[in-house]
């Protein structure tokens, strides 16, 4: 069975001792382009993943046929050492689920600095998000709406829409969040 796309980059930049900003920065692509294609966020196109690639080098062909041991995943529960960290500036993204195969669901534990946020550019990928607020506050844009969310406040968006998470508070804050990714779409950036 061979590892997915995101699984896939994660263990070549980490090969490769590259950060996420780094990567992006050689591949002259956004730091949340990297981050959310190792979330398994978005599926990116061939045309984006070479270009993502280019940046370490590796053909597609290399990325596609390197072989890696995938992690044995004998236990259903999780330790806070075995989610690591897929966030970037300012975010940390602490991914539950972690070498779990055919995984079908992201669940994250994402937590804010003050003023950190996804990115300038609005996100968009398929599938659907829903999370809520468990500390701080957290301005969230979904389309032309947005609304600051406070501890015990939720959203549920389909993820096609373009969204931007914003901590605009002097605070840090914490969402716990989930979404689901559709398996026969692959957006591109």
């Amino acid at each position: 069975m061979s590892l997915e796309v995101s699984t896939r980059l994660k263990l070549v930049r980490e090969k490769h001792a590259l950060s996420q900003r780094e990567l992006a920065k050689r591949a002259g692509v956004t730091n949340s382009t990297i981050s959310l294609i190792e979330q398994n966020r978005v599926s990116p196109s061939i045309s984006s993943l070479k270009k993502v690639l280019d940046g370490v080098p590796m053909s597609l062909a290399e990325f596609f046929t390197f072989d890696i041991e995938e992690p044995a995943r004998p236990s259903p529960f999780f330790e806070r050492e075995q989610m690591p960290d897929i966030g970037g500036e300012g975010v940390q993204l602490f991914l539950v689920g972690h070498g779990v195969q055919n995984r079908h669901i992201t669940m994250l534990r994402e937590i804010y600095e003050a003023g950190a946020d996804t990115g300038a550019e609005m996100l968009s990928h398929a599938g659907q998000e829903v999370g809520m607020v468990v500390r701080g506050e957290i301005e969230l844009t979904v389309a032309e709406q947005s609304r600051v969310l406070k501890p015990g406040e939720g959203y549920y968006f389909d993820s096609t829409l373009p969204h931007r998470f914003r901590n605009l508070s002097q605070q840090e804050a914490e969402i716990v969040s989930a979404s689901l990714v559709s398996p026969n779409a692959a957006p591109s950036f």
